[in-house]
């Protein structure tokens, strides 16, 4: 009896082990929304940390986070460093490339509350009086990610984040007007 119950307990802890080991070594998660505005108007709120930050979810989770700006304040090279609440952890993100006013890449190093290296990315185009706007993240998918993964939909936890984050920036986009 106890060698069943013994048999039983490790299958059941060795099936997620083997359904992780076979997850993608990578992830992407994407979003779009439709925003009118032009790309002209909506470049220098994603490619400007400081007003990045004003409609970023993420920064907007934790009315406490402490956070330190370094590099010029757009473009490539601006970084922010900070340090928030279980919701947001620790970390930091800073524009690598920028192309106006089409794209904004981005490099996202988290710390805590798991270390992750990964690239966010916006684009956008242009759709008759509207831009559409995507905001994507992608990057390696570790062992202990794809393991989590199989309790937790990381893709559906993200990306209603970067709704959230779109509609904020769509509200502030069109609100210029």
């Amino acid at each position: 009896m106890i060698k069943t119950i013994a048999l039983i307990a490790v299958a059941a802890m060795a099936v997620p082990l083997v359904l992780a080991a076979f997850k993608p070594d990578t992830f992407r998660v994407h979003r779009s929304a439709s925003i009118k505005a032009p790309p002209e108007r909506l470049y220098p709120l994603i490619n400007d940390m400081r007003v990045f930050n004003t409609w970023n979810p993420y920064n907007l989770k934790d009315p406490n986070i402490r956070g330190e700006y370094s590099g010029p304040q757009a473009g490539p090279g601006a970084a922010y460093h900070f340090a928030g609440n279980k919701d947001v952890g620790k970390g930091s993100i800073s524009i690598l490339e920028s192309t106006a006013p089409a794209k904004v890449t981005m490099k996202l190093d988290m710390l805590e509350p798991f270390e992750g290296h990964n690239i966010v990315e916006f684009t956008m185009v242009p759709r008759g009086d509207a831009t559409e706007v995507t905001w994507a993240m992608h990057g390696p998918s570790p062992f202990m990610a794809k393991l989590v993964g199989i309790f937790m939909n990381m893709d559906r936890m993200i990306g209603r984040d970067f709704e959230a984050g779109l509609a904020n920036l769509k509200a502030r986009a069109e609100k210029a007007v």
